[in-house]
């Protein structure tokens, strides 16, 4: 494997063709990837290879498992932090041998991968050093392939914002704007906001680039960023059956780039799936309104993400709107906040608790920490002063919404 001549010390056509100088110098089938773990060279005619190998070739990137595995083991870690290659054994229930792997860098800038896939025997330290020498040559074909990319990512940004903003309303704009992109739209959609808590800046930005593009459960066909908000226009895949199937593999999503990245949204919500990519700003406003009502009510939605699993939560806007139009305030509720004001009470608290517990009197007593009995004296107390009738459900049901409403009503509504 020694050289007179340094086999890299020349320009290359291509990829492909240092790719494959790669695997004739060390006698080994070699992969280059970009810094998302998508394919983009591999040598030709390798006679021995592995499944982790072949399903990277097949699928046009590396498999979820692997690179969930690699991330567990500290390979990519490694691979982040060193200018020198990484050594990598193998592991055999994900079907992938031993390997020789370095980082392609432009100073601190992951540019792409070089892996090196180890058949007879272990490669030794001349062959790391060609390694290096090979990631110094594919430096300038991946910088010429980033700037490609980000130019084609720029047109995909500039439409997507038409979209969300309802510059395209008709599907002949939309469609027409797409294949001049040429972009294949997915036959449906929704949008996800995932909100961060401070300005997304170049680091976090390549961070997230890099789990959406690595996820391989939720399929991201573009994104954007506004502040501290992560915008992406996302399409199920087949295998999510079901809306539970989705759930799991966005929260999955959300652990992951805590684990790898220590980086996570603070509150994440999606709009309505739709086919009509008209409805792009519906869905984008629909996602808006699910972090709004979970920054209002943390505890009654933490556990809901999808614009549709709100109930009830996703008409308080409207009728925020409502009253705020017509200048509306509930009589009951009115008298009850006077009457707390004036002799220091608090009946309106336990109004909303009482009604927030189903009207059962012993839960209700346990979380006011009062006997049943007080309790009992309160809502008298409510009943006579707010002229509130608790055995009407009519009633009950207006107030519990309108105690609610209130609650999001504190809040100005360009949040």
């Amino acid at each position: 494997m020694k050289n007179e001549k340094d086999p890299f010390d020349r320009s290359f056509d291509s990829l492909e063709a240092l790719v494959d100088t790669i695997s004739e110098v060390l006698h080994c089938p070699v992969t280059i990837e970009d810094a998302n773990h998508r394919l983009i060279a591999y040598s030709s005619h390798d006679p021995q290879t592995d499944p982790a190998r072949i399903a990277t070739i097949i699928g046009r990137r590396v498999p979820e498992k692997v690179i969930s595995s690699l991330w567990r083991d500290g390979i990519i870690q490694q691979l982040m932090q060193s200018n020198e290659s990484v050594r990598v054994s193998a592991i055999h229930d994900i079907g992938l041998g031993d390997r020789l792997a370095i980082a392609i860098r432009k100073n601190n800038e992951i540019l792409g991968y070089i892996w090196v896939l180890e058949v007879d025997e272990k490669l030794n330290d001349d062959a790391t050093n060609q390694l290096k020498k090979a990631a110094e040559a594919a430096k300038t074909k991946l910088l010429q392939l980033q700037m490609q990319k980000r130019k084609e990512e720029q047109g995909f940004q500039d439409f997507f914002w038409q979209l969300l903003t309802g510059h395209l309303k008709s599907n002949a704009m939309i469609k027409e704007r797409a294949e001049k992109l040429g972009a294949i739209l997915p036959a449906s959609f929704h949008v996800i906001v995932l909100q961060f808590e401070a300005p997304i800046n170049e680091k976090l930005h390549q961070q997230i680039q890099y789990m959406i593009t690595t996820s391989q459960r939720i399929r991201i066909f573009c994104h954007v960023i506004d502040q501290n908000q992560l915008i992406l226009l996302s399409t199920p895949l087949p295998q999510l059956f079901s809306k539970e199937d989705y759930t799991e593999a966005f929260v999955q999503l959300l652990n992951q780039m805590k684990n790898r990245f220590g980086l996570s949204p603070i509150k994440g919500g999606s709009g309505t799936l739709y086919a009509d990519y008209a409805m792009v700003e519906k869905s984008y406003q629909e996602a808006l309104t699910v972090l709004k009502i979970k920054k209002q009510f943390p505890d009654e939605t933490k556990s809901i993400h999808y614009y549709p699993d709100l109930g009830y939560y996703r008409f308080l806007p409207l009728i925020m709107e409502e009253k705020r139009a017509h200048h509306y305030q509930n009589e009951c509720l009115h008298k009850l906040k006077q009457y707390d004001y004036e002799h220091n009470s608090n009946l309106l608290h336990t109004l909303e608790t009482y009604l927030c517990n189903d009207s059962n009197i012993k839960i209700a007593s346990d979380v006011l920490h009062v006997h049943t009995n007080t309790l009992n004296y309160r809502l008298k107390r409510i009943s006579e002063i707010g002229g509130v009738d608790l055995n009407n459900m009519d009633q009950k049901v207006t107030l519990y919404l309108e105690m609610k409403t209130e609650k999001l009503g504190i809040y100005p509504t360009n949040e």
